[in-house]
């Protein structure tokens, strides 16, 4: 359960009957079309001048590729777009790079879609080291038209890759739950908001999502019973079974790192306290022994310990106790009100919202090899900080012009990006792992 009493929903309240439908899978839904905007808040001086042409072709195809690999490196906080869109350049074609050097563009990426006789869909690509004066490398992907955006996905990933040397996230997805009116669902999305697919229609909330981190299963927290219950479910097949359904509350899910254990918080001994327990729903022991509320667990990387919220010193503040049980340690102490903790997968960072003077709750970032905490926000409502498998970028919730949104930052809080939706209110984000399984 979460410590905060939220002012806008209903959704750790307890007693209440879950009506499901659509279980057999994800299933796309027309109104979950969303897009992200990119704001850019702030000047990186280290970001890479970069230019991507409009594909050859793209004008007849139903996704606008060039597009979609702009936003994306434009989101990563690491690459400064250099407008390229009115170029007539391919895959198959040398540009002049020395003209692109005097436009301050270090890397340019070009490429092709070519409908194919059978309905799929050629899509190619080039990138180009200006500097050196060289050819990087391409690729080309043959997709039907519902997996465009996903090409451009990987494109963007490649391209991520050869300029920085580290693995792209844009392939990735995301989970959140959308509000309609009466309705909640829980979507898995592209990373960009896109291709969004409902797994759990309900007519109660929906709280709590965590991916398993082999990327195909989802856990959350489920009143189908008339109380809250942990419910596993497969995003595939839409298989589903209650892992943790003891006397009392069963709530916040946080899967271990090998995916074999769940940490859960129960009362079904009084109190909520920390419990770990088989994916399969079986050898449940105790982790924390106190007479406060323990709650809210996340994983360290290494599996090795977990962080948890407390209010065991009089307000909530995040701890960290060993995956064995024993000795709770005391990790935050700016604030007097810290919550929602998440670990970088990198082990480097930890993401947590905290309230700051004026009661405003913001993400925050601390440092944990040095303690040093930074401020990522100057919202006033965010919630459920994630990180990105590539510990680059982190998506939260917040409230923007009257409604609940999901936004996206980087690590230095200079560059964000928000993904709006027509018709809902979006919260309780999560981002996915890398997965080699097909999507």
């Amino acid at each position: 359960m979460s410590f905060r009493a939220d002012r806008r929903r209903t959704l750790h309240h307890l007693g209440l009957g879950l009506s499901v439908a659509g279980l057999g899978g994800i299933a796309p839904v027309g109104l979950a079309h969303a897009q992200f905007r990119v704001e850019i808040s702030g000047v990186g001086a280290t970001r890479i001048p970069v230019a991507v042409a409009t594909f050859r072709g793209e004008d007849r195809s139903p996704q606008p590729v060039s597009g979609i690999i702009r936003a994306n490196l434009e989101r990563a906080g690491l690459f400064r777009l250099v407008d390229a869109s009115g170029e007539r350049l391919d895959e198959a074609t040398r540009p002049p790079l020395a003209d692109w050097r005097n436009k301050g563009v270090d890397a340019l990426a070009a490429g092709s879609v070519v409908a194919l006789a059978d309905g799929r869909h050629d899509v190619r690509y080039q990138l180009w080291d200006v500097l050196k004066q060289q050819a990087l490398g391409g690729q080309s992907l043959v997709v039907p038209a519902g997996d465009l955006r996903l090409a451009a996905h990987r494109i963007s990933d490649e391209i991520f890759e050869k300029l920085t040397g580290e693995k792209g996230v844009f392939a990735t997805r995301i989970a959140y739950v959308s509000k309609v009116r009466n309705r909640h669902t829980l979507f898995v999305a592209d990373s960009d908001g896109e291709s969004a697919q409902a797994a759990l229609t309900s007519v109660q909330p929906i709280i709590s999502p965590a991916w398993a981190p082999n990327g195909r299963q989802l856990a959350y927290v489920s009143f189908e019973a008339g109380k809250a219950n942990v419910v596993v479910q497969d995003v595939f097949s839409g298989q589903r079974r209650v892992v943790a359904g003891f006397r009392g509350t069963n709530s916040a899910p946080a899967w271990s790192p090998d995916g074999r254990q769940l940490a859960v918080t129960l009362s079904r001994d009084g109190g909520s306290q920390l419990y770990v327990i088989g994916a399969d729903g079986e050898g449940l022991r105790r982790l924390t022994q106190s007479n406060a509320i323990d709650t809210e667990a996340a994983w360290a990387p290494n599996g090795a310990s977990l962080f948890f919220v407390s209010d065991r010193g009089g307000g909530p503040q995040i701890y960290q106790v060993p995956a064995q049980g024993g000795a709770a340690r005391r990790v935050t102490f700016q604030g007097g009100y810290n919550i929602s903790p998440a670990l970088s997968p990198d082990g480097r960072w930890l993401a947590y919202i905290g309230q700051v003077d004026g009661g405003a709750f913001r993400v925050h970032l601390m440092e944990l090899a040095t303690g040093q905490v930074r401020v990522l926000t100057d919202t006033r409502d965010d919630e459920r900080p994630s990180f990105a498998p590539n510990s680059r970028l982190i998506i939260y919730a917040t409230r923007a012009q009257g409604r609940d949104v999901l936004m996206t930052t980087t690590l230095d809080g200079r560059i964000k990006a928000r993904l709006t939706t027509a018709a809902a209110d979006v919260r309780e984000p999560v981002w996915g792992p890398y997965v080699t399984a097909p999507r």
